[in-house]
């Protein structure tokens, strides 16, 4: 059995980019996580110990996401995807949609950004 738990719009503040301003002004990013685990214990004992602690993967993608410089967008998710695989046994996988709403393109546009998908091998 597979279930999600969502979290959307985690507002980072970090320094991911090729251009030389990017890494020393930095940027907001906005990233959104899938957790797929099995819910179907805590479903039934309504206890944290059964679960995955929302705050505590919030805590992990943060740190994980800000606290090195990557020249890549898809880098920096793979950052955040592999330490939340190993910091959480109960996530089985997760999908990691990294926004980076003021990319340095020569366009008017809505967003742009990457989505990685990892499971555990």
């Amino acid at each position: 059995m597979t279930d999600t738990i969502f979290i959307k719009g985690i507002l980072v503040h970090a320094r991911h980019g090729v251009l030389e301003h990017e890494n020393e002004v930095g940027q907001r990013f906005v990233i959104d996580l899938e957790l797929y685990t099995d819910l179907s214990e805590s479903s039934r004992t309504d206890k944290l110990a059964d679960t995955v602690s929302y705050s505590n993967v919030v805590a992990s993608a943060t740190a994980a996401f800000k606290d090195t410089n990557y020249r890549l967008l898809e880098r920096a998710a793979g950052a955040v995807a592999d330490a939340i695989l190993s910091s959480f046994e109960r996530i089985h996988a997760v999908k990691v949609t990294v926004h980076k709403p003021h990319a340095p393109i020569a366009a008017i546009f809505e967003d742009v950004g990457v989505v990685l998908t990892r499971s555990r091998k």
